[in-house]
């Protein structure tokens, strides 16, 4: 008989951060793919337990403004269950936050001003990096960054790397939880997107778009193949 599929539940904030480079590895193990906008106020708390994999993607909001966005305690709740379960879970940037708040710690403001652009991870002192994330950790590669929030890593939880602007940018928590604050699932056509859409927040910042692009064309081919080995890698270790 054949396996059952599996599938793969997408919680997104704005259209624009999608899976980028990690449709493909999760299409080709046969994944089905499930896209949920979290502001619908239709939240799927049974399908985020039930699913093989739940990705929880990026988004222009704090955590801590729940008061104006009420769906995020519910996101934070269904993560709690989540890691009950022990089951795969990925947070990218807003997603890495909101774990770590399902996780006790505390998010906020960061002290040095957003992080937006291109910039290497710094390895993370006396830790065993696991083999699956040596990919992006390839010297000389350049991520690409987008927050003004950080969060304190959260108890249990192993930080795998850093930036010169914050400390926290990835971490594991088990074997099956991934939170990264940087995004290795952006391509250079994608943050066409981003660039639109975030226009308001790189203008209050003084950030030129003209030198994103050029930098995205320098940096973001190689990141590319670096995060399919990374997804593919990750992928083959938690499934």
């Amino acid at each position: 008989m054949p396996s059952a599929q599996r599938n793969a539940l997408i919680l997104s904030h704005v259209g624009f951060e999608d899976l980028g480079s990690l449709r493909n590895p999760l299409l080709q193990r046969g994944f089905s793919l499930k896209t949920i906008d979290v502001a619908d106020g239709n939240f799927p708390f049974a399908e985020a337990q039930a699913c093989d994999l739940l990705v929880v993607l990026g988004g222009p909001i704090g955590v801590y403004e729940q008061a104006d966005y009420p769906f995020l305690k519910d996101e934070i709740q269904a993560l709690k269950e989540r890691f009950e379960s022990r089951k795969p879970i990925l947070g990218i940037c807003l997603g890495a936050q909101l774990m770590a708040a399902a996780l006790g710690s505390r998010v906020y403001p960061g002290k040095n001003g957003k992080e937006i652009g291109w910039a290497p991870i710094l390895i993370a002192p006396n830790v065993r990096q696991p083999e699956w994330f040596l990919p992006i950790l390839t010297p000389g590669l350049h991520l690409f960054h987008w927050h003004g929030d950080t969060f304190d890593l959260p108890p249990g939880a192993n930080l795998l790397a850093s930036t010169e602007h914050y400390m926290n940018q990835a971490f594991t928590l088990g074997t099956s939880a991934l939170g990264l604050q940087f995004h290795p699932e952006v391509t250079a056509e994608d943050l066409e997107s981003w660039y639109v859409g975030h226009a308001a927040e790189l203008h209050h910042a003084g950030i030129s778009v003209a030198d994103l692009r050029a930098a995205a064309a320098v940096h973001a081919p190689r990141l590319e193949i670096a995060a399919q080995a990374l997804w593919n890698q990750w992928l083959d270790y938690i499934l």
